[in-house]
């Protein structure tokens, strides 16, 4: 997958903000379960460092709310865009994969090895000064699902660290949530892969930074 622009078709991107509206509303769903267990709150940074596998729909939503920033507030665009440019040098020469076309290789010890490496890292959409994400409404799925004990598939996976702290083991699996059981987000990004004939994962930096270049 290219990190550089692409626009999906526009059945592509309804299905995408059904499947959105869907995910929201089951990671809501936990979220209101959770209650005061979770300890997520505005200007707790620490899911939002170190770089970390999106795909193809992840990066497109990015590049849009980007390309609305740059309408609504020029500045704060250019900000997130010169910061993912640094991230994207930095890490560029220790890629595992293709650093000129920002895509990841499909191979866990070399990704668990970079990832280390880079692990303090701040993503580029996260505004060093306020400790808000810039890109908020348009992040990846990723940082939509986490703080929550999640189940993706047979996999049980635990909630954030900072999170739970002193609930019980019952009172946790009370909030674990399954954020996509019919497999909805594989549907929609089997056919943007299709349609844009691209596949593969790349990283949050690589698919901002050539976001509104300007040659």
């Amino acid at each position: 997958m290219s990190a550089r622009a692409a626009t999906p078709p526009s059945d592509v991107a309804a299905r995408d903000r059904v499947f959105l509206r869907v995910l929201d509303a089951r990671l809501g769903e936990g979220t209101a379960r959770a209650g005061a267990h979770l300890a997520c709150r505005f200007g707790c940074t620490e899911c939002c460092r170190g770089p970390f596998p999106i795909n193809l729909l992840d990066a497109m939503r990015l590049r849009r709310g980007l390309e609305g920033l740059a309408v609504s507030d020029p500045e704060r665009a250019e900000g997130v865009r010169a910061r993912a440019g640094r991230a994207r040098a930095e890490m560029a020469d220790a890629l595992p994969g293709d650093a000129r076309r920002g895509r990841l290789a499909e191979d866990e010890a070399a990704q668990d090895a970079f990832f280390a490496r880079f692990a303090a890292l701040p993503c580029p959409a996260l505004d060093p000064g306020s400790g808000a994400c810039d890109l908020y409404a348009h992040r990846p799925v990723t940082c939509r699902t986490y703080g929550l004990p999640l189940r993706i598939g047979a996999e049980d996976l635990p909630p954030c660290r900072l999170c739970f702290g002193g609930a019980t083991p019952a009172e946790v699996e009370a909030s674990r949530t399954e954020p996509d059981p019919r497999g909805q987000e594989d549907d929609v990004l089997g056919a943007a892969e299709r349609a844009l004939g691209r596949e593969g994962s790349t990283l949050v930096a690589f698919a901002l930074a050539f976001a509104l270049a300007r040659d």
